[in-house]
């Protein structure tokens, strides 16, 4: 049975799995959930994934949600060889990829996350962007920014010298922000411009950054 992912095309989290997969050749079966039509707070996607928010997988009968450990998964069952995830054995290899896995998630995300909400969804929904809002998350977003320029002026990736997951899973939501709300985040910085420009233009990425 393919590897299935329930998810809508667009988003940034089904995104983040599709692209995943297709660093690791894996084969997957996209059945939509279309979020517009609510079908992600359905009762039959609720069984799936009970928080109601996508995406979820099915992989030979075993499911699991949330996109940065099924990414983990994905790694750890047809990754032979792949150092998207470095050997556990190698102790400062792992814990400098967990700490920017950390990163990722805890100073990236939600400003991102929100800032995209602000200036591409709200306008798409015929909404008024909150103008104050958007300046303490440009804010917000700069300074974590200005941090990735100095990891990076040190290193090639966040984790180290090796392209992990943790590089990967800023794509969508810095690809929203760049090329669909147009924002300057990335030129102004040479060494996050030169990572950036590396990540994104990998076969993977070019494959689903429209869509899973």
């Amino acid at each position: 049975m393919p590897f299935k992912i329930y998810g809508f095309p667009p988003s940034t989290c089904t995104r983040r799995v599709a692209l995943v997969c297709k660093e690791l050749n894996v084969p997957y079966e996209l059945i939509p959930v279309s979020i517009p039509k609510g079908e992600h707070k359905a009762p039959e996607y609720l069984k799936r994934q009970p928080f109601g928010v996508v995406p979820a997988i099915d992989d030979d009968g075993f499911t699991m949600f949330e996109s940065r450990p099924v990414a983990r998964y994905l790694v750890a069952k047809y990754g032979k060889g792949s150092t998207l995830v470095p050997d556990p054995k190698d102790i400062i290899a792992t814990a400098k990829f967990e700490q920017a896995v950390s990163v990722e998630n805890n100073h990236f995300d939600e400003p991102a996350g929100e800032l995209f909400l602000q200036l591409v969804i709200k306008p798409m929904r015929g909404l008024p962007k909150d103008e104050e809002r958007v300046k303490t998350l440009l804010a917000t977003l700069n300074s974590k920014l200005d941090v990735y320029e100095m990891v990076l002026a040190k290193q090639p990736y966040l984790g180290g010298d090796i392209l992990t997951l943790a590089d990967l899973f800023h794509l969508p939501w810095l690809y929203g922000l760049t090329e669909k709300a147009k924002l300057d985040l990335v030129t102004s910085r040479p060494n996050v411009a030169r990572w950036y420009q590396e990540i994104s233009s990998r076969p993977a990425w070019q494959a689903v950054k429209d869509g899973a």
